[in-house]
């Protein structure tokens, strides 16, 4: 009788022991799940989404005169004149928030505006990463998810202008995150007149659609970003690499309902959705020439300067979500031969 118990007893253990390397086993297969989806663009863990801290520098140098109203010239505008500018501008819409949030735009122009979406990451009932984003709104203030103002630009000829090797964005912190390198500047062309035009002529001038956007730091990648790069986008990324790495931008809303999965953002997979962007420039970290962006002619150009951080960006992840960057502009005339 206790042969028999104690046969019964050592079954009951292996069965626990079993079920305990059972249980064991499964932990181990959901961490080493969480482990593989952790890091996707747009921070999917939605908690410490800020890049902090930010200066904003706009100096026009050679004949160029700038001005925040369109009325009150200057060789240097900086974010305490952006933020002013509603006072004789009252249409103005100059958004400089102090922390930044991931959007995303196709780069298409529509009302003066660059239609600019906030992208949320969900869970479908299978379990998987979807996208779903909003359209933003430009507001004057310190509020909002990137930054946003007007400038306007007087020269007396038809001129050539170029960004100065000072410009560009950089990390302002002994540990840098690599979020720099998801950050985008563009550049909307509003329409000029004549210098002379009445002020609220000036003022108005909204119907331009030349978008040029430009890429800083395109060729540097943490070994986070790159491992995004692989496992979500297929896209085989080094760091120092310099082939630019092709995204594509959200173009509409998207409800939970479209069931977009992360690694179908693109444009070839739904192009109602979404639009390749290719940066009008690029250039590498640590730039050291000026390098020509567009022409002004003679007359006042209005322009509309957006800066963000590019949620389709492969090197906008989780490990990225957080740092402080600065944001410089640089503005100078071509020389003629040049």
């Amino acid at each position: 009788m206790e042969e028999k118990e104690k046969t019964l007893k050592n079954k009951d253990r292996k069965k626990q022991r079993k079920y305990r390397l059972f249980i064991l086993l499964l932990l181990l297969f959901a961490t080493g799940i969480m482990l593989a989806t952790s890091t996707y663009a747009w921070f999917t863990s939605n908690k410490n989404v800020s890049v902090e801290t930010l200066s904003v520098n706009i100096a026009a140098q050679n004949g160029i005169q700038i001005s925040v109203d369109g009325t009150n010239w200057k060789a240097i505008v900086q974010k305490t004149d952006l933020a002013n500018a509603i006072n004789t501008y009252a249409a103005a819409k100059n958004q400089l928030p102090s922390v930044l949030e991931p959007v995303s735009t196709g780069a298409v122009a529509s009302g003066g505006v660059l239609p600019m979406y906030y992208g949320t990451i969900e869970s479908n009932t299978d379990g998987n990463y979807i996208l779903t984003s909003s359209l933003e709104t430009d507001a004057n203030g310190s509020t909002g998810k990137y930054i946003a103002y007007d400038l306007f630009f007087k020269v007396n000829a038809d001129t050539r202008i170029a960004i100065t090797s000072a410009s560009g964005v950089k990390s302002s912190d002994e540990n840098d995150t690599g979020i720099k390198n998801a950050s985008r500047i563009a550049f909307v062309k509003l329409g000029y007149v004549a210098d002379g035009t009445a002020l609220s002529t000036i003022q108005g001038l909204n119907s331009g659609t030349d978008v040029y956007v430009w890429e800083p730091n395109y060729d540097s990648h943490t070994s986070t970003g790159i491992a995004n790069a692989r496992d979500v986008y297929g896209l085989p990324v080094a760091d120092g690499d310099s082939t630019l790495v092709p995204y594509s931008g959200v173009i509409a809303a998207i409800s939970a309902g479209d069931n977009v999965l992360l690694g179908n953002a693109t444009q070839e997979k739904d192009s109602t959705k979404f639009k390749t962007v290719t940066p009008t420039y690029k250039t590498k970290t640590g730039n050291d020439a000026n390098f020509e962006i567009f022409s002004l002619t003679a007359g006042i150009t209005k322009v509309r300067i957006y800066m963000w951080v590019e949620g389709q960006d492969v090197d906008c992840e989780n490990n990225a979500s957080s740092g402080n960057i600065d944001y410089d502009l640089y503005i100078t005339t071509v020389e003629d031969g040049a």
